[in-house]
């Protein structure tokens, strides 16, 4: 009795395993990944030191439609080369190898499907499928028309039905789509596209499609993010001074910033106003000390200030090297040979982003030195450098190492009265100071991005800045009735403070 019903569950469970293996064979994906990544992912780069965030195109739409992110807004707004990038998982990782095996096994169904005798179209149509879910992914809301083409021409019934006739044409399709991407991808992608044509294999042409497609997809969240830039910057600061205002109310007056107070009162000697008291502390976050924890209400901003004080301490070296070098005649009175020689300085110094870097990069400046100057002079048929005069020359250079070098210490000096200048003014910069001209457009650039970075600060926190100051005292009752404007500062920081 009980083998007779044990074949009634064996014949019973038959049917079921057949339609399983049937639903295998013409059904492989998961809920996760497909063979076209439909639900592709990009990687939204780390903002503030929190890891990065993985998105879909949906969501990067939402996220510039709704910016609800004070970080992503501040990152946006200040950084124009912010861009989202590709998101692939680690191969060595669960989902890196779990995408790896259902992509090799997607492929290689259709390939055995399409070599029957007669082909099976089964994987064809659902791939057709999930290109056709895909192109929404890559167009406007105002290629409405274009897209209606494409689901016509994509039609799963319509396929299905020349498949069951045997005139399905698959190769066709793939030139159908190819044609699709060439006139819709930016001219970075035209090559690319291009070589899809020579792809002979169906199988191969298709992967290559959805590699493109998804290539395509990258191009359009990041061209959402650049359409989008325009508004984030232009309503950052009012957004990033409402979350701040609300922050405070929140406390009830109780939300303290004590480095941020300290960071100003170290700057009260030998000031007359509340601005020039900003303007020192300003100044002091491109060489902040190390002893002193940074202002709490400028620390989403921490890595771009210090980035820029080793852009500034990089210049310095370069333009005190330069100085150095120009006491020989052939560097100093040969124009050409002086920015020949500035550039190749700039080159050997772009490295140096700490204090122990700059020891190996000044032994390598003062190698560079000599041998162009002894180049240049042989050039010129004239005798190379004694050994006294390279071994002065190579004493100068060494002293750089130390901040307190008297060619160094200058060149600091100068940078520094340029940096205050440059500062204060409507939106005009200053000439370069003597040192620094063979650097110029480094040094606008520099100036520029601390003029950015330092307006658009002051514009969300100025007037809580100017309380602080003005009432001596640790916090404030609230931000939200707070009158007038920053003043001079204000008024010397227009040009800049929208990013």
């Amino acid at each position: 009795m009980d083998a007779n019903k044990n074949n009634e569950e064996q014949q019973q469970q038959q049917p079921q395993q057949q339609q399983q293996e049937k639903n295998n064979d013409g059904n492989l994906r998961t809920d996760s990944e497909s063979s076209t990544d439909s639900m592709t992912r990009f990687l939204l780069p780390s903002l503030d030191g929190s890891p990065p965030k993985v998105v879909t195109m949906d969501e990067v739409a939402s996220m510039f439609k709704n910016l609800k992110n004070m970080e992503l807004a501040h990152e946006i707004a200040l950084n124009p080369e912010f861009k989202l990038q590709p998101y692939e998982p680690p191969m060595d990782s669960l989902e890196g190898r779990i995408k790896t095996m259902v992509h090799k096994a997607f492929w290689d169904l259709l390939r055995q499907q399409l070599e029957r005798d007669p082909p099976s179209y089964d994987q064809a149509i659902r791939l057709l499928g999930e290109i056709k879910e895909d192109f929404p992914q890559l167009l406007s809301a105002k290629n409405a028309s274009l897209l209606g083409r494409i689901n016509a021409a994509l039609d799963e019934s319509l396929i299905r039905q020349q498949a069951e006739r045997g005139v399905l044409d698959f190769r066709s399709y793939a030139n159908f789509v190819i044609n699709l991407l060439a006139s819709m991808c930016c001219p970075a992608r035209d090559e690319g596209v291009a070589k899809l044509r020579d792809i002979e294999d169906v199988v191969d042409t298709f992967r290559g499609i959805l590699e493109m497609m998804s290539l395509m997809k990258l191009d359009m969240a990041n061209f959402l993010l650049a359409v989008a830039r325009s508004d984030i910057a232009a309503n950052s600061v009012e957004y990033e001074k409402q979350k701040f205002s609300t922050y405070l109310r929140e406390f009830h007056g109780n939300a303290g910033f004590p480095a941020t107070e300290d960071w100003l009162n170290r700057h009260r000697a030998g000031c007359n106003n509340t601005d020039d008291i900003i303007y020192k502390a300003y100044m002091q976050l491109l060489d902040y000390p190390a002893d002193k924890q940074f202002p709490e209400l400028l620390a989403i901003d921490k890595e771009r200030f210090e980035g820029l004080s080793w852009r500034g301490q990089r210049l310095i070296l370069c333009a005190s090297l330069i100085s150095i070098a120009q006491g020989v005649p052939v560097i100093s009175q040969r124009r050409d040979n002086r920015v020949k020689l500035a550039q190749q300085l700039d080159i050997l110094v772009k490295h140096v982003k700490q204090e122990d870097q700059i020891g190996d990069a000044i032994d390598a400046c003062n190698e560079q030195i000599r041998a162009f100057i002894n180049e240049s002079l042989a050039s010129e048929q004239a005798p190379p450098m004694s050994d006294a005069q390279q071994a002065q020359l190579q004493s100068q250079i060494q002293q750089l190492a130390n901040k307190t070098s008297p060619v160094r210490a200058l060149m600091t000096n100068r940078l520094d009265g340029f940096v205050r200048v440059a500062l204060r003014s409507n939106g005009n910069i200053p000439p370069p100071p003597s040192g620094f001209a063979d650097y110029e457009e480094e040094l606008v650039a520099f100036i520029a991005s601390f003029r950015r970075l330092v307006s658009y600060n002051h514009a969300v926190f100025g007037e809580y800045f100017i309380q602080l100051l003005d009432k001596q005292r640790s916090s404030v009752e609230t931000v939200t009735d707070a009158a007038g404007s920053s003043g001079g500062l204000a008024s010397g920081l227009t040009q800049t403070a929208k990013p």
